[in-house]
């Protein structure tokens, strides 16, 4: 199959889930293709990598309000205004093996993808600050009716799993399904596959990610002694789906260990010198691009370069990592849920 076709009602795309998913698509925007803009064939070859899936065709209106997003006032008078206003972007990651590359990886069949990993990142008004909220996957939530690109929807459900959505209905329930569950309006979708984010750490060198305890999970094969480490892209991977080789084994604390990996990958990527070498960026903006699934807003080269700019005084130390606030489950001691009001109170300060 191409990266192109369609994988089920859902109107997923084959070979673009992750266990590993970042904040990539933003930080990496605003260098992409800097240097490569108007150099005719990469340009078209990058451009051409990336797929999306229309979420506001598919929700309509029937969603929370959308933020005013003003122009830059200070934007050269011959330039496009670069906007200022506040963003939310569902960044999403799925357990999905679809592919030769990512079965290599994570083993398992292609069928039943469920969503691994699930943040929502907030971009202040004026774009030098962020917060990025991890969504544990094992919340029990309201899972709202969405619709199916083969006509009809799925049945709206009570106390399922977060991660259950988008083995319903794909990105666009994902979405629908956020949504519900925080009251604010998801400006964008960004999602990236097994082998596009070990593709991208290895294109940027590696990473270097710092652990407070050793590390023993023979599922993900992740092996690490406490302090500092330079990764590989198979060993950042394995780092971001670790969950039995620490903590009590939940999806707690693997959260912890992807939002330590979110840093560092921004980190990384301000320090790399991606401009100045040529060659190194094409590869890093090849991987991103191959891999990734966004919504039809940011689906073009032109809008993700436009997005980047806009972020260009967000840097690694203005972006704070939170989980959203949960207690277990009355029903089940192996699921949580919000736990109010300090939950609504971290939703209502992004709206």
């Amino acid at each position: 199959m191409t990266r192109h076709e369609e994988q089920g009602d859902a109107g997923r795309r084959v070979g673009r889930r992750s266990g590993a998913v970042k904040i990539v698509g933003l930080a990496l925007a605003g260098i992409l293709v800097l240097g490569l803009a108007g150099a005719g064939w990469a340009y078209w070859h990058l451009d051409r990598n990336i797929a999306s899936v229309d979420i506001d065709g598919a929700l309509g209106d029937d969603r929370p309000a959308r933020a005013v997003i003003t122009p830059s006032a200070t934007a050269p008078a011959d330039a496009t205004p670069l906007p200022t206003g506040s963003l939310n972007i569902l960044v999403l990651g799925s357990d999905s093996r679809s592919g030769k590359d990512n079965q290599e990886l994570g083993g398992g069949d292609s069928g039943g993808a469920r969503s691994d990993t699930a943040m929502v990142v907030h971009i202040d008004a004026g774009r030098t600050k962020a917060t990025v909220v991890s969504i544990p996957r094992d919340t029990l939530v309201t899972r709202p009716s969405c619709p199916l690109t083969s006509g009809g929807s799925t049945a709206p459900a009570y106390g399922a799993m977060f991660n259950s959505a988008y083995a319903v209905g794909g990105p666009v329930c994902a979405v629908k399904t956020v949504e519900t569950l925080t009251g604010v309006r998801m400006d964008h979708y960004l999602e990236i596959d097994f082998s596009g984010f070990a593709k991208l750490v290895d294109a940027l060198g590696g990473v270097d990610v710092t652990t407070a305890q050793d590390i023993d999970d023979d599922k993900s094969h992740l092996h690490l002694k406490a302090g500092t480490h330079h990764l590989a892209g198979k060993r950042a991977l394995a780092l971001a789906r670790t969950r039995h080789g620490i903590g009590d084994g939940s999806d707690l604390g693997r959260i912890g260990l992807q939002q330590t990996l979110v840093k560092a990958l921004l980190e990384r990527i301000s320090g790399a010198g991606l401009l100045s070498d040529p060659a190194r960026l094409y590869r890093v903006a090849d991987a991103v691009t191959t891999s990734i699934t966004t919504d039809t807003g940011l689906n073009s080269l032109n809008e993700l370069v436009s997005l980047g700019r806009s972020l260009k005084g967000l840097t690694a130390d203005r972006v704070r990592t939170v989980t959203m606030p949960v207690v277990t489950a009355p029903s089940d001691p192996n699921r949580v849920v919000a736990r109010e009001p300090a939950a609504n109170d971290l939703w209502a300060s992004l709206r």
